[in-house]
């Protein structure tokens, strides 16, 4: 097998708005066959640069490196009683043996969270553990990683229909589930896993991912490793300083009536301080997850589930979900 399993894709045409040109069309069939074949690949030209995720690196680093007391300021009620919020906010290291902060919308309102009253629509004050910079550099990310998510999607629905505005449907802001996370691995005594296929000493264990994409930013220690759905071996994702990596999840798998499969991914092991930040684009939280949307059909609606629900039921392997 050759090393360079997972593809780079420019998908600088697509980001451009352009889904029609002879370049966008061989850039959407790239995407198709990484995302059938593999269901990882990476993007280059994709319009963030480098000073964004400079940016967001750093204030990652600054809420992971601070006091205990203030990261515990954005906890769920299960780690700070005095906080109402379930699922968005930070979790400590000694839930699934790395740190994390999940970040909702940013549009969302304390105001509108109250109104919708559901699950996993919440508002966390960020003011709390953030300083107004660092909130602008999470917002400004926010929207460009979830405009970049929406391009990809659109690729697909391209793939399917001519309107790519279709995304409209199953995305729209505030009412989205997307998720920014950030995972702070912390110099790990022992393994959170021993893979059972391999007996490698994993950081985080094998699992695939809820939603339509992840797209990831890896700093240079990587770890990341994918399953090659042909073999079953595991094979690295390289660092790319010009490169987010993506991924398809459990939703487009299910939009796609399977073509498009989620594909099993791990994280190695690894003594030293690292961090990643996801971002994991899920759709609204009242959209029909109808297996005829991609291709335009409207039968068996009664089979369609809401999105709220299938987040929730994928939710239920993770450990530090268990709220």
């Amino acid at each position: 097998m050759a090393k360079n399993l997972i593809p780079t894709i420019d998908i600088s045409s697509l980001v451009n708005k352009d889904f029609v040109s002879n370049k966008s069309i061989e850039t959407i069939n790239k995407i198709k066959k990484a995302s059938i074949n593999i269901g990882f690949f990476q993007v280059t030209g994709h319009g963030i640069s480098k000073k964004n995720i400079k940016n967001i690196c750093h204030a990652g680093n600054k809420f992971f490196n601070s006091s205990k007391n203030n990261k515990k300021k954005l906890a769920p009620k299960k780690w700070n009683n005095k906080n109402k919020n379930l699922y968005r906010g930070y979790f400590p290291n000694d839930v699934n043996g790395k740190e994390g902060l999940d970040i909702g919308d940013l549009k969302v309102t304390k105001n509108y969270a109250a109104i919708k009253k559901k699950q996993y629509i919440e508002y966390i004050n960020l003011n709390k553990s953030f300083n107004k910079k660092s909130i602008k550099i999470l917002s400004d990310y926010f929207d460009k990683i979830f405009l970049l998510s929406e391009t990809l999607f659109k690729s697909i629905i391209k793939l399917y229909d001519n309107d790519t505005n279709k995304s409209r449907v199953a995305f729209s802001r505030r009412k989205t589930l997307s998720t920014l996370r950030f995972n702070y691995y912390p110099s790990q005594t022992k393994p959170v896993e021993i893979s059972k296929q391999d007996g490698v000493a994993l950081g985080c264990e094998t699992h695939v991912d809820s939603g339509i994409f992840t797209i990831l930013y890896q700093d240079k220690k990587g770890g990341l490793q994918v399953q090659n759905r042909k073999n079953n071996k595991w094979y690295n994702v390289p660092f790319n300083k010009n490169a987010l990596v993506v991924n398809t999840g459990r939703a487009l798998e299910y939009l796609s009536k399977g073509k498009f499969k989620a594909t099993n991914h791990r994280v190695l092991w690894n003594k030293t301080k690292r961090m990643s930040i996801p971002f994991f684009f899920e759709p609204s939280y009242d959209f029909k997850m109808s297996k005829s949307f991609l291709n335009g059909l409207s039968k068996n609606k009664n089979n369609d589930i809401i999105y709220e629900k299938f987040l929730s039921s994928s939710l239920k392997k993770f450990v530090e979900y268990k709220r």
